[in-house]
């Protein structure tokens, strides 16, 4: 049984896929605690992988399917995520903190580490390569996540409801991708066109 926040259909709004349309599966609950969290984590309905599924394929023509949260890890494990794939016929993603080993069947690995900023404390990352690497950019040294082994790394500006820290925001990350040009700029672009 699994708790789950939601299960919704959309566009990617971040990274590598944005644009792409999938099929977001949001796990409730989070082993960290950041400030700029958009999931409300005592919320959520336990679901069977069944259950799961039977909404998953309300969205029949989506490619892809995104486990998220929260910190979906907490979560799923080999089993969950073959089956899933099998029962569904689509691709995997998952995003992740990095802070626990995750099952090797998933297709697409989007690592955000958190460690140092947020009220998140240092937990350190367990996990030192992935598919693309996602960082809410808060002014944090970059240099940190020199040692995991990526070929696209994201800098995302932290979104907030207050307008002027998100322009300032947004102005220092842009800043953070000139000076360091191996990082590519990464916008919430489901916020800024108005979808989920």
């Amino acid at each position: 049984m699994y708790k789950i926040n939601e299960i919704f259909y959309s566009l990617q709004g971040e990274g590598y896929f944005t644009g792409t349309a999938s099929v977001f599966i949001r796990f409730s609950g989070c082993n960290l605690h950041c400030s700029f969290c958009d999931t409300r984590h005592e919320e959520g309905t336990i679901m069977s992988l069944q259950d799961i599924v039977t909404e998953v394929m309300r969205f029949p023509s989506a490619p892809l399917i995104v486990l998220t949260g929260g910190e979906p890890s907490l979560w799923i494990d080999e089993e969950f995520v073959t089956r899933l794939k099998a029962m569904t016929g689509k691709q995997i993603a998952i995003e992740t903190n990095g802070t626990r080993p995750l099952p090797h069947s998933i297709d697409w690995v989007t690592l955000s580490p958190k460690t140092g900023i947020g009220d998140s404390g240092d937990v350190p990352v367990a996990i030192t390569r992935c598919d693309e690497l996602k960082v809410v950019y808060l002014g944090q040294d970059l240099s940190q996540y020199d040692s995991i082994q990526t070929t696209r790394r994201y800098l995302q500006p932290c979104w907030t409801d207050d307008e002027t820290q998100c322009r300032h925001n947004m102005q220092a990350t842009v800043q953070a991708v000139l000076d360091h040009p191996q990082w590519r700029l990464s916008l919430q672009t489901h916020r800024i066109i108005g979808i989920k």
